[in-house]
């Protein structure tokens, strides 16, 4: 079976989804209901379409009308509008012959000639439908795709005079203490709303933004006009609820109280290094700031529901209306460009200074549980409608972060985020592989590798074997400073031994061993394992059969 027909398998074995699409054509599929699937395909992640194939996934062939493909695409693109560029390829599946309708995710919104708008979503079941796409949730889908900025539309029914001057004050105090942009300072208040993109002029009139509105608005303004705006803030023990508040209030106010509430349940202890003494908080206060600050700027003000932040027996939780947006996702969330739903928002409170300017505010979150031995923030509870954090509020690793503010002390700079992650994961794992690695840091393979060697270099990691068996785990001042020498000797210092045992048992189980199988088992090169066999024959214990490639392996 050649590689695409086994896709072609694999994909409809898999069955419907959000990105693929089964009509039987026994009947003859009328043409609108061809072009109306088609549409919500493109309006949501774009995928295949297979045209004579059951909802159940059995092949019962196209019907005689549609035999003949070739003017498919053509026929799509004169219904659809703006006009929508499909691949059409006919294929044989059980004897059947199908269509694959390749269609691509559109970055505007694509209706049928006749005006039909649709979009797909699950059921509760799991299973896809196309449902109508309403005009409210237009400014999402393309908020999400980079086309507009819902935060800067004005808000046309309300006067810049209405607004809270309390409001302004609060701004330019925010812009001290956080160390904002202080060319903001001296500027008037009309000044102030035009730098920052908090007014705009409509008609000659000036009028606030969303985002003008989010900062300036009083509580009564933000619901009539913004009524999505609210923050949620929960204290539980067990099943009781200590702390159940809700704001509605503008987001400086919200922000500045929703952070005293939380301030109030953040203890300390402290460790010395050297001189200096350093404090180990049960939660990282600026991880907590750039969480919120995200979940403030980034969520979705166009759908109902409340950013939550949620202090458990277990840690941490923030969680906001509005999926990931377009591009960034859990496999390339450290990596990816900085993107932002709301872009004059997320401009206007970075030059405020409440949010890292750089963009990266993801780096402070990991660092901030990272740095103290605590496993990274945990994303896995976002969906495409929800971004949520966890942050656990398990015990910190002293030494660990001893290990670091030593280091950094050394250095004069704070210690990369790539390395906190590889030294956290190394620290619960205890011996990895470069591919292993690469996956948490989201970077290639040679990337992570050199960010490996400067550890190696340090002294903080050690590299155990070459090429692809290559394996590290930390070093051994590292266990020596946690006071777990053993714990060291047992990863580094009986590698022979157990390699040799290694593969005597499997010789005891299998009979015999050949060099890769050697080399897959103790994740050591072929040569380390010619070199290995060859200690054990001349310990007398093993003897080969064979000759070349196809030596193997038994008990003496």
């Amino acid at each position: 079976m050649h590689q695409a027909e086994q896709e072609i398998q694999t994909l409809i074995r898999g069955g419907e989804s959000l990105a693929v699409e089964f009509k039987s054509d026994v009947k003859s599929l009328p043409d609108r209901d061809l072009v109306a699937a088609v549409v919500a395909l493109a309006n949501t992640e774009g995928g295949d379409l297979f045209l004579g194939v059951e909802d159940d996934g059995t092949p019962t062939g196209l019907h005689a009308n549609h035999r003949n493909l070739a003017g498919l695409p053509a026929l799509i693109a004169n219904k659809t509008i703006p006009s929508l560029a499909v691949r059409v390829e006919t294929l044989e599946l059980e004897g059947q012959p199908i269509a694959r309708i390749q269609v691509p995710k559109s970055r505007q919104l694509v209706s049928t000639s006749d005006g039909l708008l649709q979009r797909r979503r699950l059921r509760m079941d799991g299973t896809p439908e196309a449902v109508p796409f309403y005009p409210h949730e237009f400014v999402q889908r393309q908020s999400s795709l980079g086309v507009t900025d819902p935060s800067a539309l004005p808000v046309e029914n309300l006067a810049v005079e209405d607004l809270d001057p309390i409001q302004r004050i609060r701004i330019r105090n925010a812009i001290k203490k956080y160390g904002g942009d202080q060319s903001l300072m001296p500027l008037a208040d009309d000044e102030l709303d035009g730098a920052l993109g908090l007014t705009v002029s409509v008609g000659g009139m000036r009028r606030p933004t969303v985002a003008g509105l989010l900062l300036l608005g009083n509580e009564m303004q933000l619901r009539q006009h913004l009524p999505s705006h609210e923050v949620a803030f929960q204290v539980l023990r067990g099943t009781d609820v200590l702390v159940n508040e809700f704001y509605r209030k503008p987001l400086l106010e919200t922000f500045e109280e929703v952070e005293v509430l939380f301030r109030a349940r953040v203890e300390e202890e402290e460790i010395q290094v050297g001189l200096f003494r350093v404090p180990i908080p049960n939660f990282d206060r600026r991880a907590f700031r750039e969480a919120f600050v995200n979940a403030l700027v980034h969520r979705d003000y166009s759908a109902l529901g409340a950013v939550h932040v949620k202090l458990d027996d277990d840690g941490l939780s923030i969680s906001n209306p509005g999926g990931f947006v377009e591009g960034v996702n859990l496999d390339n969330l450290l990596v990816a460009d900085p993107r932002s739903r709301n872009p004059l928002l997320a401009d206007i409170i970075k030059r405020i200074g409440l949010a890292e300017r750089t963009g990266r505010g993801i780096d402070r979150i990991f660092e901030g549980m990272l740095r103290y031995g605590r496993t990274a923030p945990d994303y896995s509870m976002s969906s495409a409608h929800t971004v949520s954090v966890r942050m656990s509020a398990a015990d910190a690793d002293a030494e660990f972060l001893r290990m670091i503010v030593e280091r950094e002390e050394q250095t004069g700079a704070a210690m990369p985020i790539d390395s906190l992650i590889i030294l956290s994961r190394l620290r619960n794992e205890r011996r990895l592989r470069t591919a292993d690695l690469a996956k948490s840091v989201q970077k290639p393979e040679t990337v992570v590798r050199g960010t490996l060697e400067k550890l190696v270099e340090a002294g903080m990691v050690e590299a155990h074997g070459t090429g692809k068996g290559r394996t590290y785990t930390l070093g051994a001042k590292v266990y020596r400073g946690a006071g777990q020498k053993a714990a060291y000797v047992r990863q580094a210092g009986f590698d022979a031994i157990q390699q040799e045992q290694m593969v005597l048992n499997f010789i005891d189980t299998h009979g015999s061993i050949k060099r890769a199988d050697a080399a897959d088992l103790c994740h050591i090169s072929p040569f380390q394992a010619t070199r290995l066999l060859n200690r054990l024959k001349d310990k007398g214990v093993i003897r080969p059969v064979g000759q070349g490639k196809g030596t193997r392996y038994e008990r003496s």
